[in-house]
């Protein structure tokens, strides 16, 4: 299945690419169902309301990230690319007091989110812990429809068929699948990008943009590609200007502008030690992670909760790196987007399959390629700087405390964004050969998500989450 850079970068509202933006989604496309008339219960009456169940991570973790206010705002018809966050509280707080919801094309339909959107924690859908199901009633109370979706990461929804029917698939069938849907470079692994990179004599971002414009104009690929870079850019430009309190109840204060405030004092005074550039990197990701836990507009990189790190290196790239140009922000973007897909294709991005090295091991590992590619890296010196990026996040576990995005994520893409400059300056400084490829050491990451404890994957369960202040 060919992943487009699109897919991977999506403009969204925080605090949760699965938890929020996925929820949101899957209630819009319920109401789509609703809208064709497909699948309604034999017998059924008049379309007369709605209702939720949230199960696995989703109801664990479900009020910190948000999910109850996605799925109300979902149900409502709003989408997350094009909801303002302003207006969030309003929205809900009509609909909590009105108990109904009106969709568009769908009429008035009775939705009291106190009794009608459930936190089932008691039972996990088999597919995948990130499941929920929708049901529409009749005005008598009858089962009109249901359907059932898995929020798969990174915004990312399949219903409980889709997943059966992608679980089902092998590498080869979807091999032959995008080369039969016209991508020139139909690439499944690192080791056949490297191949076809040395066949074809292309960059990783050359083959990458023949794909995409298999399937839209270079200029559509143009516009496009600015508006998720500007997105990101404007993510951390608000996060470097606001402060305050961070929503939820842990009293989280907010850090980049006064953080930026001192940086920018600093500058051409001589105050600075050479390790300041990791503080520039940190605040970077911290702002826009911050934003995303206030539910602000963020770009999904490859999540939300890992949203930091790449606009971080990218900014690092454009503001501190020798030689930084539009045509190299690009090559970033479109290099880090052909890992994430792989990453994606053959493990996951998802913290409740598979931990935190899935969130911001897979962020770290793409900002790595970007920016090794935007510095002139060759397909290899790419392909060892993702790796080397992966490799040190391996095992890392998903433990937010109190189910919000903010204790240790904030500080954790910071984390992140400093080890993938660091990987991509180690990689040029090489060949490209080394020990470890990228596909085994996704593959890796994919073994050490299975065996992990769920009480460690964005549950809230285990780790820092039950290990709290006393005081």
């Amino acid at each position: 299945m060919f992943l487009s850079i699109f897919d991977i970068f999506k403009i969204g509202i925080g605090p949760s690419s699965s938890h929020t933006m996925g929820p949101m989604t899957a209630a819009g496309r319920f109401l789509d169902e609703l809208r064709a008339g497909r699948n309604k219960e034999p017998g059924a009456g008049e379309l007369g309301g709605l209702g939720a169940s949230l199960h696995g991570s989703l109801a664990f973790t479900g009020k910190g990230h948000a999910t109850d206010r996605a799925v109300i705002l979902g149900l409502m018809g709003f989408l997350p690319e094009t909801l303002d966050p302003d207006q969030v509280e309003d929205l809900v707080a009509q609909v909590n007091s009105a108990k109904r919801v009106s969709p568009e094309g769908l009429g008035e339909l009775r939705f009291d989110p106190q009794t009608d959107l459930v936190f089932d924690y008691d039972q996990v859908l088999k597919g995948h812990p990130n499941g929920m199901v929708l049901r529409a009633f009749d005005v008598a109370g009858n089962l009109y429809l249901q359907e059932t979706y898995f929020s798969i990461g990174g915004g990312f929804v399949l219903t409980a068929r889709e997943l059966e029917d992608m679980s089902r698939g092998d590498a080869d069938a979807l091999h032959a699948q995008k080369e039969a849907q016209g991508f020139p470079y139909p690439f499944g692994s690192a080791a056949e990008m490297l191949a076809m990179a040395k066949a074809s004599g292309k960059t990783i971002s050359q083959m990458k943009e023949v794909n995409e414009l298999s399937q839209m104009t270079k200029v559509q690929l143009d516009q496009s590609l600015a508006r998720i870079r500007d997105a990101m850019f404007d993510c951390i430009d608000r996060g470097l200007r606001m402060d305050g309190i961070l929503p939820g109840g842990l009293s989280v204060r907010r850090r980049a502008k006064n953080i930026h405030q001192q940086l920018v004092a600093e500058q051409g005074q001589n105050l600075s030690q050479p390790h300041t550039i990791n503080d520039w990197m940190s605040v970077y990701a911290m702002a826009v992670n911050e934003e995303n836990a206030a539910g602000g507009k963020v770009v999904t990189s490859p999540t939300n909760g890992a949203a930091g790190v790449l606009p971080a290196v990218l900014r690092y790239y454009r503001d501190h790196c020798v030689g930084a140009s539009e045509d190299g922000q690009r090559t970033f973007l479109l290099t880090a987007a052909a890992i994430g897909g792989l990453i994606k294709h053959n493990a996951s991005i998802s913290g409740a399959e598979v931990g935190c090295q899935g969130e911001v091991g897979s962020a770290s590992s793409m900002a790595a390629a970007g920016l090794c590619a935007a510095l002139g890296g060759t397909p290899e010196q790419v392909e060892n700087a993702a790796e080397i990026a992966l490799e040190h996040h391996l095992g890392m576990t998903c433990d937010p405390v109190a189910g919000l995005v903010q204790v240790p994520c904030i500080e954790r893409n910071g984390l992140g964004a400093i080890k993938a400059v660091s990987a991509a300056s180690l990689a040029l400084r090489g060949d490209g050969a080394h020990f470890m490829p990228l596909d085994n050491c996704i593959e890796a990451m994919r073994q050490t998500g299975l065996d992990m404890s769920a009480k460690y994957k964005e549950t809230s369960q285990g780790g820092l989450a039950v290990n709290l202040p006393e005081c």
